[in-house]
């Protein structure tokens, strides 16, 4: 039905979706703890739709009610137990109901459904307006909710939901004057307390103190002005308390964690800026993500003209939260011209120059917090290396790793300060976690003569490399190069014999196959491990082994060459067995043992599970009696 054919009384009757069924029975049954957060989600709808209908006047004239206020009123009526809060936003239309107060993405019903599974009451109020089901939790204290609204297009009717918070909801056509959205919600008994004033004023201040529109209390003479309302991002940052920094960051991002770091900016060269930008102290993963979709507010003269803008800064940056406000760009700006205006390159230039400065500033006061902060987003910084090379200069100082030089985070900087004499390579090794890396074979020679190795373990990390080849003029090596081999070193004492070590490598490759292993040597380097792998391919050819395997690509295992350590028990071992004809077989699964534990080591291994076969039968023989 059009919205010019529906008469006055109408009545039409329609069935939640499944998700939102599942939602409100939660919320009325289960969830009762911090149920204030009702109002903070409806005044944020409220504020969201005058936010929408301002932009839409400054480039459509046909707009209805052009003159009325942009403002968000609450009225209550303590005798029939109601509380009405309505704006002058861009109302709704008969379909824009059913499918913004009928439906829920699908993903945010079903994320905060598992939340609240694997979760308590008490978390679970706290992330309600994280996934899209905000205006829901009014059901925590209400028997019965009408929603009218009238849509600001010159032709629209306007429409009342109802709904008791069951399995349906009815659509009414009816009349009303002004653009905008009342809901009437008439409170549960037990919920009396929100019809006093001073607990709406407490969690206005708490909750909603700087939406950027009037929310006014009560009619006529009496009404008041609940909230501060003045943009804080207009602000001095002397005039502006750190309270006050923490309570607009919670209203803004809906993360009721403090930031790491505020920065505050107020210039009027090389261009008119004002904002304010959080560095937040946790990333969001997967389906949890507070945050639906990157970028900042942008604001022009106090005016929203586009709610996440991706181009001020970039995207290895794309974690920071905050508004800006600038009164260079026009008000009737376009998405394309904000884009492509000189004034935004300005702006993003000053905004990226400063949160790195600030990022420079938390590693140099604090590197406990700047250690926790590495941690958490660290990732896109290396992300940023591979994805936007031209950014190399400001990120690489900002790289932070691991080391076989303490536990702490180390900078390519400070391991070049630390290069012993006659070293000209910053040397790493690859691995799937940290605690690998540690252990792997590569490190015996490095750790016997104190040379610093960098660990690298994230999944980046191999992309990182393949972007990354050196600093400061000195080349950044993989410690599984084969070149590192020293061919002419002197065999150390108590090493097999070359005869023998050529005997088992015959044995080795016959058992493994030749695309596996390409030859088998005598390894100079080696000193606790028995074996390691190396490489005589290209470093970047190696690292997109380990991509390919993360990525789940078509992925096979790499040839490699495979060094014995000449003094290790186990290449005697198994050295002394190659004329045992009873041992052949024990000799084939210790090979096949050893070549998947340094697989597995090498973060390789395409199947772990096929170890345990091996592990059996030679637990099988090591126990017999």
């Amino acid at each position: 039905m059009s919205e010019h054919e529906a008469v006055a009384g109408e009545r039409e009757q329609y069935q939640f979706q499944a998700e939102i069924q599942q939602v409100l029975h939660i919320l009325i049954h289960s969830l009762y703890t911090h149920r204030e957060i009702f109002l903070r989600e409806l005044i944020s709808n409220a504020s969201d739709a005058l936010s929408r209908v301002q932009f839409e006047m400054l480039t459509n004239q046909a707009v209805r009610d052009a003159e009325a206020e942009l403002a968000i009123t609450i009225e209550v009526d303590k005798d029939a137990r109601v509380i009405r809060i309505s704006d002058t936003g861009v109302g709704l239309t008969h379909d824009e109901m059913i499918k913004n107060l009928g439906t829920v993405a699908q993903s945010g019903a079903k994320a905060f459904l598992q939340q609240i599974k694997e979760g308590n009451p008490a978390s679970g109020s706290e992330i309600i307006g994280q996934f899209g089901v905000g205006f829901y939790s009014v059901f925590m204290v209400a028997d019965e909710v009408r929603v009218t609204s009238l849509s600001y297009l010159p032709e629209a009717t306007a429409w009342r939901w109802t709904s008791h918070g069951e399995a349906t909801y009815t659509l009414e056509a009816v009349e009303r004057e002004q653009r905008g959205t009342t809901i009437e919600v008439v409170l549960k008994e037990d919920a009396a307390e929100f019809l006093d004033d001073w607990k709406i004023d407490q969690i206005v201040r708490q909750h909603s103190n700087f939406v950027a529109f009037p929310i006014y209390m009560g009619e006529g003479e009496s009404q008041r002005t609940l909230n501060q309302r003045t943009a804080i991002w207009r602000k001095q940052p002397r005039d502006v308390s750190q309270e006050d920094y923490t309570s607009f960051y919670r209203q803004l991002t809906m993360n009721f964690d403090e930031p790491l770091r505020t920065i505050h900016l107020s210039t009027d060269v090389p261009v008119d800026l004002h904002a304010i930008l959080f560095l937040p102290a946790k990333r969001e993963q997967g389906m949890m993500r507070q945050i639906p979709d990157p970028g900042l507010k942008l604001y022009s003269r106090k005016v929203l003209i586009q709610e996440r803008n991706e181009e001020l800064l970039p995207k290895y940056l794309r974690f920071v939260q905050g508004v800006v406000d600038s009164e260079d760009l026009p008000l009737n700006v376009s998405r394309e011209t904000v884009q492509s205006s000189g004034t935004m390159r300005q702006l993003a230039k000053v905004i990226t120059g400063k949160v790195t400065k600030e990022i420079e500033a938390l590693a140099n006061d604090d590197a406990d917090k700047f250690a926790g902060f590495w941690r958490e987003f660290g990732p896109y910084f290396k992300e940023g290396i591979v994805t936007e090379p031209s950014t190399q200069s400001q990120i690489v100082p900002l790289l932070r790793f691991n080391s076989t030089h303490g536990e702490g985070l180390v900078k390519l900087s400070e391991y070049v300060e630390r290069m012993q004499e006659g070293q000209n390579e910053l040397f790493y090794v690859l691995g799937d976690n940290l605690e690998a890396t540690r252990r792997s074979a590569h490190l015996d020679y490095f750790n016997e003569r104190g040379i610093e190795v960098l660990l690298l373990h994230e999944p980046i990390d191999s992309f990182l490399m393949s972007a990354l080849r050196e600093f400061e003029g000195k080349k950044l090596r993989n410690v599984d190069d084969a070149d590192l081999h020293d061919a002419d070193a002197e065999a150390p004492e108590g090493a097999l014999s070359p005869a023998l070590i050529g005997q088992l490598g015959d044995r080795i490759t016959a058992i493994l196959g030749g695309e596996a292993i390409s030859a088998v040597r005598a390894s100079n380097r080696l000193r606790s491990n028995p074996v390691r792998l190396v490489s005589s391919g290209e470093a970047g050819g190696r690292d997109m082994d380990r991509i390919r395997r993360m990525l789940g690509q078509e992925y096979s295992v790499p040839t490699r060459i495979m060094e014995l350590n000449p003094t290790h028990p186990i290449v005697h071992n198994l050295a002394a067995m190659l004329d045992d004809p009873e041992q052949s077989t024990l000799l084939q699964i210790s090979i096949e043992q050893l070549y998947g534990a340094a697989l597995l080591g090498e973060g390789l291994h395409p199947n772990p599970s096929e170890l345990v076969g091996g592990i059996y039968a030679l637990l099988g023989t090591a126990t017999k009696q």
